[in-house]
């Protein structure tokens, strides 16, 4: 009704800020917000306080669209050689630069003031490493092959911020779980480039997916095994029960599923493996809540 409502010049500028801010793609939210929900149902014993959950789930939101506001405003002169980014909003100058930047500063603002306000001060400390992370991680593919791997970081620095608000600590499985969800970052994130690696060899974009080359499957089912024997081993530290491993053996079995859908590197096949990631994500977390709950 509202939207009927709005002049066309008007609705078209809102849904160049949702294409933007990625509110019509929630997937990368999603595959930061069940490493989150990890953390906090393990810092709380199965149950974390409403208020940290709300914190956090709005955080991954706003953090992760900031994310992509920054993201767009990196790559803008780069995004109309490559066919999947080519019509993004920022790049064909439906959208200013500048606003990119003020959107990117405003959601950091509001996340920031989340954390001050209803956290403890460890979490704020942490915020400050999580900010720096969501800022370089665009720029990285300039100078590295290795981006993913800050990407990595960037999306798992809010497992330890999550652990803080609800523990005001930090222990082994937090760093524990750190470590996997970098790992399965990378894997997934190479999925993803891999759909563009032909273009961004042709301008010149670095990523794993290149520096892989044909090794990248195998690379990327290394990385997959290595998530998995790490959250079997939270698994044991945390003395969690079977559905906990029934999770993370759906994680596994997802995982082969991916290496199907890679199996031709074409790019339909890689996008799908990379999007069913979410459910990998989710399986591992309703494993946790249902092993925490009996």
């Amino acid at each position: 009704m509202l939207q009927n409502a709005l002049p066309d010049p008007v609705q078209a500028r809102l849904a160049d800020y949702a294409r933007l801010l990625r509110i019509d793609r929630p997937i990368g939210s999603l595959l930061l917000l069940w490493p989150t929900y990890w953390a906090l149902w393990l810092a709380g014993d199965g149950s974390p306080s409403i208020a940290n959950v709300i914190i956090f789930t709005l955080g991954v939101f706003f953090m992760r669209a900031a994310g992509c506001a920054i993201n767009d405003f990196a790559d803008r002169d780069w995004d109309r050689h490559v066919k999947r980014t080519q019509d993004r909003p920022l790049t064909t100058g439906r959208i200013q630069s500048w606003e990119a930047v003020v959107l990117f500063l405003g959601l950091c603002l509001v996340s920031f003031l989340m954390v001050v306000l209803f956290t403890n001060r460890l979490t704020l400390y942490l915020s400050f490493g999580g900010a720096l992370l969501a800022f370089i991680y665009p720029f990285m593919k300039r100078y590295t092959h290795l981006p993913q791997l800050f990407l990595g970081a960037a999306f798992s620095w809010a497992i330890p911020m999550a652990w803080a608000a609800q523990a005001n600590e930090l222990s082994q499985l937090t760093w524990l779980l750190f470590t996997a969800n970098v790992l399965w970052t990378v894997a997934y994130d190479t999925l993803y480039a891999m759909v563009d690696r032909d273009d961004d060899l042709k301008i010149g974009i670095k990523s794993t997916a290149i520096l892989f080359g044909e090794a990248d499957r195998a690379i990327i089912g290394i990385l997959q095994a290595l998530v998995v024997l790490i959250l079997v081993i939270v698994g044991g530290q945390a003395e969690l029960g079977a559905f906990w491993y029934l999770g993370v053996a759906v994680m596994a079995g997802l995982f082969a599923y991916h290496q199907y859908l890679a199996r031709d590197r074409a790019r339909e096949g890689c996008f799908k493996a990379f999007l069913n990631n979410n459910w990998a994500g989710f399986a591992v977390f309703s494993g946790l809540v249902i092993d925490q709950l009996l």
